[in-house]
């Protein structure tokens, strides 16, 4: 009997594959041992106990990026982090750790290394995050989603994906998802969405834009996202408004072209599935999302956007001559198609074994 502890969490971009890898070991053993190290402050406090998984927490330990008092107290923090883990793993006998990033990653990686326990790592961003970063200095078992993805020992495994999106029908599942969204059959659908928290310039461009949206002949399921303010529904025949959506599957089977972010789970979902995209960019941050979307763009699978430039007069012009050009987009989604991968999920779970077997005949970790 195995016993795994996943690490990571804070965002759905971590959250999301950690559990999808999870849901898959526990599938397949029966008998393993399933364990999530993660804070009370993110995602993970309340999806990890919903999925039925023991959630372990230490406390959330930003890394510091200027001197100041917490920057001093940074060090002795960290290493207080790195012993609960060290006892985790020696009190719960871990076998392999696998981290996703995340403020609980870093800990779990040094704790490994300290108790010569493998662990194996995914990077779900094409810009990696510095837990991400650190940890793969140690393990030679580093997955990432984006082929260019640029990390020591990165081997591309692609992102995991959700069962429901994983085994997704999209033909089966368009007249449920029509009869579910109360779409009309015949027309074609958008699907737009900010992600959870939502996307103010996209809910406010689409809401201001949406009678030349209809009035192209398109229907469009727009998802405003739960931490934003209520976009109004108008009531408008064809516009259907959701503040939140609790089967994205369906939304994705029967949208013909999606607006959204560039996040990791976004790009992965709708490349997997042969979706095209037209791609808005979080302004903020580092810039990962654009470097996330590159791939699909660069293949002819979507149009990036900057947040500043989506607006009502290039929905007018660019947005609506490529609704109105139903060849041009069959063509973004047979090239889609191409970027994206299904087994994501099974192939890190694959490292992970790597990890695991590599460890035991002792090739990994510099045992002898």
């Amino acid at each position: 009997m195995t016993t795994y502890l996943l690490a990571g969490g804070g965002t759905a971009g971590h959250v999301n594959p950690l559990l999808a890898v999870a849901d898959r070991i526990r599938e397949r053993e029966s008998d393993a041992t399933l364990l999530v190290l993660g804070t009370r402050e993110g995602l993970e406090a309340r999806l990890v106990p919903d999925r039925g998984y023991e959630l372990l927490t230490i406390a959330r330990l930003p890394f510091p990026r200027r001197p100041n008092r917490a920057a001093l107290r940074f060090p002795g923090r960290q290493r207080e982090a790195i012993n609960e883990v060290r006892a985790i793993i020696r009190d719960r006998h871990i076998d392999v750790v696998v981290g996703f990033g995340g403020y609980a990653a870093a800990p779990a990686y040094l704790a490994a290394r300290a108790e010569k326990v493998p662990y194996a790592i995914h990077e779900a961003n094409a810009r990696p995050g510095l837990a991400n970063r650190l940890g793969a200095l140690f393990t030679p078992y580093v997955g990432i989603a984006f082929r260019g993805t640029r990390i020591r020992g990165g081997r591309w495994v692609g992102q995991p994906l959700r069962r429901e999106i994983e085994r997704l029908d999209c033909f089966a599942a368009r007249q449920e998802a029509v009869r579910f969204f109360g779409l009309d059959a015949s027309k074609p659908t958008l699907l737009v969405t900010g992600g959870s928290s939502g996307a103010l310039r996209i809910n406010e461009t689409i809401r201001d834009s949406i009678t030349l949206i209809l009035g192209a002949g398109w229907q469009v399921v727009h998802v405003t996202g739960e931490f934003r303010d209520e976009v109004a529904d108008p009531h408008l025949s064809g516009y259907h408004v959701l503040r939140y959506c609790d089967r994205m599957e369906l939304a994705l089977a029967v949208a013909d072209l999606a607006i959204g972010r560039a996040g990791t789970s976004t790009v992965a979902e709708v490349t997997a599935l042969g979706i095209p995209a037209v791609f808005v960019p979080y302004a903020a941050g580092n810039g990962e999302q654009r470097l996330n979307a590159k791939e699909d763009v660069a293949a002819g699978g979507a149009i990036l956007i900057a947040d500043a430039h989506f607006d009502p007069t290039w929905v007018g012009s660019d947005l609506i001559a490529l609704l109105a050009d139903r060849a041009r987009i069959a063509d973004m989604a047979m090239r889609a198609a191409t970027v994206g991968a299904l087994d994501g999920t099974d192939r890190m779970v694959g490292l992970v074994h790597d990890a695991l077997t590599g460890s035991r005949s002792g090739t990994a970790l510099g045992r002898d």
